[in-house]
């Protein structure tokens, strides 16, 4: 009896096994990967990666576990179904020649439950296998010290490249405006700045691996360097100030010292100790004010030639900007002051004479009249013809006058009744020149004065750049004027 029930118990189990088996698939989820093997080659920008299972899937399991990654980091892709395969396709595409790893490590199950344990490993490349293009050197070298200008930057690459690309990928910080120039079958890349650069800056430039070959293979990595503008160690200084004369088309040298040596017509150079910049032309400046104009002596010289002379007896100062910089782009850093006083003289008058001999005399500067070397005025009492009202007298000039300026100059002396205001006009009768530097003048009309008061008569010479002028810019600083009493 007892052996009957074991015998039926058995029975039982195996009719349980039996129905068992005709529900749940023991066989392993199926899979095949394209691509397959390694090394092999995607043949479009946008071929995609496809995992083919026999069976469908628990989608976020499977998509979760495929990752593909390169030297560049973790590829970003879109993942689809389409029944039961995966697909992935890349979202920037792929980049030829570059060596793609496709990984699938972990357990994904399907949707009858079971359950798939993955460790698998593929790599692949997608539109070509060629090699990496590579930076082989550049200049300047990384750390080194260059000048600031005619730089050109040079890029050696080992093979042909993509020249667009290259020139979005390259960065020089600090230089904005730029030329490219390509050479050797585009193997060359030059770089030449507009301007020239600053000195003593540290420069920094950056290659991005987006830079591809003419294949479309990019950059196995970025490149950087940098470089500092500070070969020139020297500032540039002031070294000489001093007049010089136009002759035969130069500037010579006079061999006097600026602080009084400057005359009539001569400009005045500035030296320098080292190769100048163009703005050394707009670096001077006067104080008071002198117009004029600087040109290139040599490449560390300038002359400024004055649009006039200065004025006689004042004292300039010849300012330097601090911020004139030399060929290298250094600066003075502080201005530097001359002062100078012009040895150019003002045009005076020495003596006033009257046809009786008597002399007024004046200082240097018509300060002062003295007549007779008895008083300091500038009042003279002159001999009248009663019969003619005629006056004579000559002027005593400290400069000679040209032939062309001496008539000119004496229309510009004039004589006018002065005191009382009753008195008539009078007239210039006769003018000439006894010698270059000596005018004689006659004038009638004069009235002598009686018991009742004297007669005054106001002669003007006039000062000033517009008065008068013996030529060559000479000219009196202002107007002398003579009191005639008419006797």
């Amino acid at each position: 009896m007892f052996c009957l029930r074991i015998s039926s118990v058995f029975i039982l189990l195996c009719a349980m096994l039996v129905i068992s088996c005709g529900f749940v698939d023991l066989h392993q989820v199926g899979l095949k990967v394209e691509p397959d093997k390694t090394d092999s080659l995607l043949p479009e920008q946008y071929s995609p990666v496809v995992l083919k299972f026999d069976t469908a899937m628990v989608k976020s399991d499977a998509e979760g576990i495929l990752q593909i990654s390169s030297d560049y980091g973790v590829m970003n892709g879109d993942r689809f179904w389409r029944g039961n395969d995966l697909y992935f396709v890349p979202v920037q595409g792929w980049a030829a020649g570059v060596r793609y790893t496709l990984s699938l490590l972990g357990t994904i199950r399907a949707v009858d439950g079971r359950d798939l344990r993955l460790e698998h490993f593929v790599s692949f490349y997608a539109i070509n296998k060629n090699t990496p293009p590579v930076l082989q050197r550049h200049y300047p070298s990384t750390g080194a010290s260059i000048g600031t200008n005619n730089v050109i930057f040079e890029f050696n690459f080992s093979r042909s490249m993509d020249i667009y690309s290259v020139e979005s990928a390259l960065t020089l910080d600090g230089i904005s405006d730029k030329t490219f120039e390509w050479s050797d079958n585009d193997q060359i890349l030059k770089v030449i700045p507009d301007k020239p650069l600053s000195p003593w800056i540290l420069y920094r430039w950056n290659l991005n691996d987006s830079a591809k070959s003419i294949d479309g293979v990019p950059l196995p990595k970025s490149y950087s360097g940098f470089f500092t503008t500070d070969l020139d160690q020297i500032l540039p200084v002031v070294t000489d100030v001093h007049p010089v004369l136009f002759e035969n088309g130069c500037w010579y040298p006079t061999g006097a010292d600026i602080t009084t040596g400057l005359r009539h017509g001569q400009g005045i150079a500035v030296y320098f100790n080292k190769p100048m910049g163009e703005n050394v032309l707009r670096s001077l400046r006067f104080e008071p004010s002198l117009s004029g104009r600087a040109e290139m002596l040599s490449e560390n010289s300038i002359v400024y030639i004055f649009t006039r002379d200065p004025e006689p007896e004042t004292t300039y100062t010849l300012i330097v900007s601090g911020d004139t910089r030399d060929a290298e782009g250094l600066r003075i850093g502080t201005d530097y002051r001359k002062n100078f006083t012009p040895d150019i003289p003002s045009l005076n008058v020495i003596s006033f004479s009257a046809y009786d001999g008597s002399v007024l005399e004046f200082s240097p500067d018509n300060s002062i009249a003295v007549l007779n070397n008895l008083s300091a005025i500038n009042q003279f009492s002159i001999l009248v013809d009663p019969a003619t009202g005629e006056i004579f007298f000559s002027i005593y000039f400290s400069l000679p006058f040209s032939t062309e300026e001496k008539l000119n100059n004496a229309q510009k002396i004039t004589l006018v009744p002065f005191f009382p205001r009753t008195l008539s006009p009078v007239a210039l009768q006769k003018v000439y020149w006894i010698s270059d530097d000596r005018l004689f003048m006659s004038w009638e009309g004069l009235k002598t004065g009686d018991d009742e008061g004297a007669n005054y008569y106001k002669l003007t010479i006039p000062g000033g750049r517009g008065g008068i002028s013996p030529g060559s810019g000479f000219f009196m600083k202002e107007d002398l004027v003579i009191y005639l009493e008419a006797v």
